[in-house]
């Protein structure tokens, strides 16, 4: 493996990370901006992209882009729809 390249499994999903796991694998980051990152988690939902991470308070673009190699959003799976619901049918009148 070259030195300085990070593979998928390395990656940090910032989906489930904790605030100390961010705050270890992710440069520029401290306790304070970790524990944004998971408190926005929580009140927003999971991050679509890991350019999302940029909405963070206190994160910006500059380390979004340093950490750009170190994070994943993981796996998304697609939203599940119902299938429509069918009206029912009316009933006809006997005669």
């Amino acid at each position: 493996m070259l030195a300085g390249t990070v593979s998928a499994a390395d990656r940090i999903d910032i989906n489930t990370a904790d605030a100390s796991t961010l705050q270890q694998g992710l440069t520029n980051v401290g306790p304070k901006k970790a524990q944004a990152i998971v408190a926005y988690r929580r009140q927003h939902g999971p991050f679509l992209r890991v350019e999302d991470l940029a909405r963070v308070k206190g994160i910006g673009t500059a380390t979004v882009e340093r950490n750009r190699r170190r994070m994943t959003v993981g796996a998304m799976k697609a939203p599940t729809v119902a299938p429509p619901r069918r009206a029912a049918p009316t009933p006809v009148p006997r005669r």
